[in-house]
């Protein structure tokens, strides 16, 4: 009795096999993938133009500027924090 094992495909393999089968048959899925991913452009391309103004880079000439203005933000911050926490007490 001569049997000859085969081989199962690995675990990881079949649920890759499994994900790739589900986008190529997908239909409705792939327009709400484009919408998401125009969505995302949208986000991140555009309204950072309008909305996230480059502080640092315009107010400070330095990298050095602009670490000791970071560096003074975060102390003054905790600062005031520490001081609201302690007041609670």
């Amino acid at each position: 009795m001569d049997r000859v094992e085969q081989k199962q495909p690995c675990v990881v393999n079949q649920i890759l096999r499994f994900y790739i089968d589900g986008f190529r048959r997908m239909t409705l899925g792939k327009t709400l993938w484009k919408v998401i991913i125009i969505k995302l452009i949208i986000i991140f391309g555009v309204l950072k133009l309008f909305f996230f103004h480059d502080f640092l880079g315009t107010k400070f000439h330095t990298d050095e500027q602009r670490a000791d203005y970071v560096l003074s933000e975060l102390i003054r911050s905790a600062q005031a924090h520490s001081c609201s926490v302690e007041g609670e007490r």
